[in-house]
């Protein structure tokens, strides 16, 4: 099993680039891989915490954590590494971190090369971030590390029967936080008993978005106070659904502001034409009257949440792809959310499914009987609200837990 890893690895190397000639997301990968060793350069002789997130969805986990150590802990240097193109291209510049770079593919040259440059006196991996060499060089190193916000699956590796090299790579870990206790139980089963069940920092970070002024001068006057639907992330297989809807069940008092996961030009024009109802997008709004139009398509980054404080109902992309986005954004809100029907691998969209917050779909008949029964009943859909602003109240805490231990370790 080694030995393929670190084949499958070396052939990756080999094979990435002339893919990237091909594919632009691949070659994002590529390409800003080969900053990383001298964005690096930058933290020689600091003392240095260093983050690792797969994606941006995982450095939202990262975040509060982050706050809290540039609050206390002025001294140290935040590094921040991402896995995708999708997390490093919107948080390049992230400001409480000193450096943002991609990390490296994981062979035993990088991994020894990496930990020599960033030399860190902590290592923060996010979610399900394992990595073998990486982990095994810092353990010979014996550098601090940590899981955040872990989710374990009993269909990884570590608990196969052929899993050795991926269960020894996990004695990198001097503690992990995981997110609920059959991840506990899991760990236990392979004898790891240094694990804590404390919950998702994204609860804590999602609350502290009420603490900011989320109010868009333009926003509100597209509103114009009438029932508004925000469906944000959306993906060519949610706007199907909701342009079909808008296009013929929508009524004249119900308003619709759609943030597309896809920005680009032609998919952003595609959208627009399939709208028979009066619409206008983010880039177009200047000098237009916005409280006439009906729809408003947001061709930007960066401020889907604010949008989600003016909504009735939200509705999140992703979960007709098993891509779902990012739920907590608008439940922390205290609104309804609606979901496609690929969401298992959330643990957060399943307890809300489960307890009634969040609405999932598969068709266009379930999504049009869901939006038309939450316009028509305030009722359920303030009940459906509530269920939501309680379940994020109840899930706070996991910041404080993290820093707890941290404070020892620093």
């Amino acid at each position: 099993m080694k030995f393929m890893y670190n084949f499958t690895v070396s052939f990756a190397a080999i094979l990435l680039p002339l893919i990237a000639v091909f594919n632009k997301k691949i070659k994002l990968f590529v390409t800003g891989r080969k900053e990383t060793f001298s964005k690096l350069s930058a933290l020689k002789n600091k003392k240095t915490i260093w983050f690792h997130a797969a994606s941006l969805g995982e450095f939202e986990q990262a975040r509060p954590i982050i706050e809290e150590l540039k609050k206390k802990h002025k001294e140290y240097k935040i590094l921040v590494t991402f896995f995708s193109p999708s997390g490093y291209e919107i948080r390049k510049n992230y400001n409480l971190a000193d450096v943002v770079c991609y990390l490296p593919l994981d062979s035993k040259k990088n991994a020894r090369k990496f930990v020599a440059a960033a030399n860190p006196t902590i290592a923060v991996f996010i979610k399900y971030e394992f990595w073998p060499n990486l982990l095994n060089e810092l353990k010979k190193q014996e550098i601090k590390t940590i899981l955040v916000s872990g989710i374990l699956r009993k269909d990884q590796l570590f608990f196969k029967k052929y899993g050795g090299f991926m269960r020894k790579s996990l004695e990198a870990f001097h503690h992990f936080f995981v997110q609920d206790k059959n991840s506990k139980e899991l760990l236990n089963s392979i004898n790891f008993k240094n694990v804590t069940v404390a919950g998702d920092t994204r609860f804590d970070r999602v609350l502290r978005i009420l603490e900011q002024d989320n109010s868009l001068d333009f926003i509100n006057k597209f509103k114009d106070d009438k029932y508004t639907i925000v469906a944000g992330s959306t993906w060519q297989e949610d706007e199907g659904l909701l342009v079909n809807y808008i296009n013929n069940k929508a009524t004249q008092e119900e308003k619709f502001i759609i943030a597309p996961h896809n920005i680009k030009g032609d998919a952003i024009l595609n959208l627009k034409k399939s709208i028979n109802k009066e619409t206008v997008l983010f880039s177009e709004k200047q000098g237009v009257n916005l409280s006439e139009k009906q729809v408003f398509i947001i061709d930007t980054i960066g401020i889907l949440t604010k949008i989600y404080a003016v909504a009735d109902v939200g509705y999140v992309g992703g979960g007709l792809k098993t891509g779902l986005h990012n739920i907590l954004e608008p439940a922390t809100f205290g609104i309804p959310v609606v979901i496609g029907n690929k969401y298992n691998k959330f643990k957060e969209a399943v307890d809300l499914v489960k307890i009634g917050g969040c609405l999932s779909i598969k068709n266009q008949e379930e999504f049009n009987e869901s939006f038309i029964n939450l316009k028509e009943d305030i009722s359920f859909r303030n009940l459906t609200g509530i269920i939501n602003k309680k379940y994020i109240e109840d899930h706070l805490g996991a910041t404080n837990l993290i820093m707890n231990y941290l404070k020892d370790k620093i």
